[in-house]
This record gives C-alpha cells, sequence and structure tokens, in this order.
C-alpha cells in the first residue's frame, strides 16, 4: 500500500524549493519556500496525468488532501479526474444564469418603477405562477420559442390576460440577459407569440350598478360597521378598494383626504399624492368610521391590518348582487356625464386618471380640488336624497 500523509502543515511550511510527497499521488511543488501548488499524479487509460489542485499556501494541506481523494476515487472508477472537473466546470458555469435567477434580476432592476416597489407581487406572480415553474431551471440561453410555447399553451386562451403579461414579463428577462451579455434569442418570446396564435377569449368588464340604482344601495349600508362606512367612503370619493382599505386617520385633514402616491394606479413612477375633497356625508361617514379605528388604520379587520380586499365584494355578493365595489367608479364616471355639464379634465381628475401628455401636465399646476369639491358635493347629494 502507498504510503500517505507524509507531511504535516508545520512541516510543508518549513520546506525549501522543490517536489515534495504526501502521499499515494499528493505532491507539493515550491517554487520557493512561501510559495508553491499542489498536484495529484494518476495515471487514465495508460497515460501518467498530473491535475492541479490549488495554489499553496492558499489551499491547505487538509483541503488538497480532500481533492486528492476525491480525484483519486474518480480514476479508480476508469474515468479521468481532469476531464470531469472540466465538465462540472462547464455545467457550472451553464447554470449559473438560469431563468430564474434571471428574472429575480430582472425583477429588482424594475422594482424603482413598479408601485409600492412591486411589493404587491403583481408584476413577478404571472411570471413565477406559469414560467418559473416549468422553465425556472433552464439556462437562459437554451430557451426557444419552442419551450416558451409548451410552457403558456396550456392558459393562453383560458387565462388569456394572465398569460399575456406572462409573455410580456419574460420578454423582459430575455432582453435584461441579453444586455448582461448573454447569449439569448430575444426573439424567442415574440417566435412564440406567433405560434400561439391569437387569443380566443372575451374580455369579462368588471360588472357595474347602473347609476340610478346607487342611491337605493347607499341607503342599505345603514349599519355604521367597518363595511359598511368603507363602502359608503368608496362611493361618495369615487375611489378605488385599495386607497380606502389602507386609508390612515392622518391622510384626512381641513376636508381633504390625501393619498400617497404610491397607493395610486396610474402613470409609471408617479411621485405625486392624490387629493381628494371631502362632501359634507363624506365627513360624516369619516366621524363615524373613525370610532373603529386601530393603530391609525380607518378599516382595520377583525384580527389585524385592514379589511381584505374580498370584503366588500363579499358583502354585495350576500345582498343577492353580481355587481363588485370597483364598479361603483363606473357608476360615478356614468352619473357625471349623463347628468353634469363637467368638464372632461376636471371629471376624468376626479376619477384619479392621468389627464394630457407629458408636456400639458408639466404646466398645468392645478388639480381642480374646488371643482371637484362641488362636483363630490352634487353626487353624495344625489346618493342621499
Amino acid at each position: 500500500m502507498r504510503k500517505r500523509h507524509l507531511l504535516s502543515a508545520k512541516r510543508a511550511a518549513a520546506l525549501n524549493k522543490g517536489k515534495w510527497a504526501d502521499g499515494a499521488g499528493l505532491w507539493l511543488c515550491k517554487y520557493e519556500k512561501d510559495r508553491g501548488k499542489w498536484v495529484f499524479r494518476f495515471t487514465t487509460f495508460g497515460k501518467r496525468r498530473e491535475m492541479g489542485l490549488g495554489a499553496y499556501p492558499d489551499v491547505s494541506l487538509a483541503d488538497a488532501r480532500r481533492k486528492a481523494d476525491a480525484a483519486r476515487d474518480i480514476a479508480i472508477n476508469g474515468k479521468d479526474p481532469i476531464k470531469e472537473r472540466e465538465n462540472a466546470t462547464r455545467e457550472t458555469i451553464r447554470n449559473l444564469h438560469l431563468l430564474r435567477d434571471i428574472a429575480v434580476d430582472a425583477f429588482e432592476a424594475r422594482k424603482a418603477q413598479l408601485k409600492n416597489d412591486g411589493e404587491a407581487g403583481r408584476w413577478f406572480s404571472p411570471l413565477e405562477l406559469h414560467v418559473l415553474s416549468r422553465l425556472g431551471n433552464s439556462p437562459v440561453s437554451e430557451i426557444n420559442q419552442i419551450d416558451i410555447r409548451d410552457t403558456l399553451a396550456p392558459i393562453w386562451h383560458t387565462k388569456a390576460d394572465t398569460a399575456k403579461k406572462a409573455l410580456n414579463r419574460l420578454s423582459i428577462c430575455m432582453k435584461h440577459a441579453a444586455a448582461l451579455g448573454l447569449n439569448v434569442d430575444i426573439q424567442a418570446t415574440e417566435k412564440a407569440r406567433a405560434l400561439l396564435g391569437k387569443q380566443r377569449h372575451d374580455i369579462a368588464h368588471i360588472p357595474a350598478m347602473p347609476w340610478a340604482e346607487v342611491p337605493s344601495f347607499y341607503k342599505s349600508l345603514s349599519d355604521n360597521t367597518v363595511t359598511h362606512l368603507a363602502l359608503r367612503l368608496l362611493i361618495l370619493t369615487g375611489s378605488r378598494s385599495a386607497p380606502v382599505r389602507f386609508a390612515r386617520v392622518e391622510q384626512f385633514e381641513d376636508g381633504v383626504w390625501t393619498i400617497p402616491a404610491d397607493r395610486m394606479k396610474g402613470i409609471k413612477g408617479k411621485t405625486s399624492d392624490f387629493r381628494i375633497p371631502l362632501s359634507s356625508e363624506s365627513l360624516r361617514v369619516l366621524e363615524d368610521a373613525k370610532r373603529h379605528a386601530r393603530n391609525g388604520d380607518l378599516f382595520p379587520s377583525v384580527r389585524k391590518g385592514v379589511i381584505s380586499d374580498a370584503t366588500m365584494s363579499r358583502h354585495m355578493e350576500r345582498t343577492g348582487l353580481h355587481y363588485r365595489p370597483h364598479g361603483f367608479r363606473s357608476s360615478f364616471r356614468d352619473w357625471i356625464a349623463e347628468t353634469t355639464d363637467t368638464p372632461h379634465d376636471v371629471a376624468e381628475t376626479a376619477m384619479g386618471h392621468v389627464v394630457g401628455g407629458n408636456v400639458e401636465r408639466a404646466y398645468r399646476r392645478t388639480d381642480f380640488l374646488e371643482q371637484r369639491r362641488k362636483l363630490l358635493e352634487r353626487w353624495a347629494q344625489f346618493l342621499t336624497q
């Protein structure tokens, strides 16, 4: 049996320039006293070979022995440890750029453009659920249009909007990979779109209550519960559900509700807060809601945090209505169009919509607060007539 462990760490450090055996094929080759390399000598297919195991003293004696043992096991099994290491290195390099890693990196790069830095997960979730679940562990350089088509085909027609979002997000990831210098086919998503064909689906709009029926429903919200009050404020202000659900007591001051920019759905990179003037009825709802406030949240849930997105919807379902809370925005907008002569810009601003192009918005400094106050007062009077 070949002798092993002939060296010690102390003796290795004391050795001068030369080649020194540790046994069983492991050698320390020193260029000078304090510098050298570890080498493993072996024979494969009748040919003598040397395999570098790392620089000395960066690689310790113990680490060199472990590497030599692993290489020796490979050689005993009739394989070349040098070639096996090269293959493993190539595989590692190839797998360094998995689609999942690229997707996470692309998401991080785009966070600043997303609402709340993408915390809600709406940007990433279509990609994660419908693409990464199947292609996430694939090297991005190997993904082609066939892979993408086969991945999205099951939902291309049945979940058309989600599938389209997933494909668009994937396109961003492929372009991100190309920007990193990786060899990817950035046209793969468009080729896959062509293979998938035109989507076959009907767009389902959110059911909206006709504006003439809203006063009757509003009057039914008479229990002063958190859900009833939240629905009343949502209807009175024409707001989306998220700003209402996450409303804070300190956002209401001097007859104005100031919604933080990151709670507003709209133009990318929106940085300005949105002000909503409160009608007399809204102020009464606000005072009733403050009695339920907890830790500053105006509409707290039973356990912790605020009421969920489904809380108001479930209430409407329980009353036998197929309409949804978000539909009251359409009710409000239709009422404005059919019963008032409100200027277009004022009406759209009341909806929290972005009006005009970049240049026009840069020169227009008003948010029509007082004109909207009168409009919302008329709406409240209509609701409580």
